[in-house]
């Protein structure tokens, strides 16, 4: 099994190639900056016994993209993960940073799972937040970006079906090193979350990581189209 995971030295990224580690598998770990990050990731990889390797590329690359893609022959699952975002209120928001946002998240998911030679029973996941459903202050670009990927997720799922199901997971304030970016809009959220979650704490990149490794198991073939929140219920609040 090939598996290509974008934006996968650290935090949810991370947590998905290792979770997804065994024998037999190949993972592409992608990184944009932190070459140590990378290979710390790949070799937790291959000491779970599968192959690693470790491929820089910006996903806003369309070449980048390309040589991603063309790492392996065929794809089994492709994971949709890198993003890059700007945490402002929409009025002050630039263009460039609006940008940087969409082209991080929403033009990768669309581009790079034209670019992958997807196999027979392949699986292309998207990572989606809360914020592309609900309103989350100062989350304007990067719930715009995500609301994208849930529809390209629904769109997608027909077009490549029946050979190739297409889901994306939804997460809820998982603890990340990218809350550390915004120290006091991040120390909120978590707060609030640890408040409002029925199942009593925040989020960890564990937990999503093993609702990606439930969606590619054959026994989930049923599922396509679809985005499954994993938040501890915290929505329901």
């Amino acid at each position: 099994m090939d598996i290509v995971i974008t934006g996968a030295s650290r935090g949810i990224g991370a947590a998905i190639a290792r979770q997804l580690a065994a024998p037999g598998r190949r993972i592409l770990v992608n990184y944009l900056q932190n070459a140590a990050a990378a290979e710390a990731v790949a070799a937790d990889v291959r000491a779970r016994g599968a192959e690693a390797f470790v491929v820089q590329g910006d996903v806003r690359s369309e070449a980048d993209l390309t040589r991603i893609a063309g790492t392996f022959e065929g794809v089994d699952v492709l994971v949709h993960n890198a993003a890059i975002g700007v945490l402002k209120p929409w009025d002050k928001i630039r263009t460039g940073q609006w940008d940087l946002t969409l082209e991080s998240s929403l033009r990768p998911f669309w581009l790079l799972t034209r670019l992958c030679k997807l196999r027979d029973g392949a699986n292309v996941i998207g990572l989606s937040s809360m914020g592309s459903q609900q309103h989350v202050p100062g989350y304007a670009a990067m719930g715009a970006a995500k609301a994208g990927v849930e529809a390209l997720t629904r769109q997608l799922a027909v077009e490549l079906a029946p050979r190739v199901r297409v889901n994306t997971v939804c997460g809820g304030v998982i603890r990340t090193d990218a809350l550390n970016y915004f120290p006091e809009q991040g120390r909120q959220m978590i707060e609030l979350a640890e408040k409002l979650t029925p199942m009593g704490r925040c989020g960890e990149p564990e937990d999503v990581a093993r609702l990606v490794d439930l969606l590619i198991d054959p026994r989930a073939y049923w599922l396509t189209g679809q985005v499954l929140v994993a938040d501890g219920g915290m929505s329901l609040r």
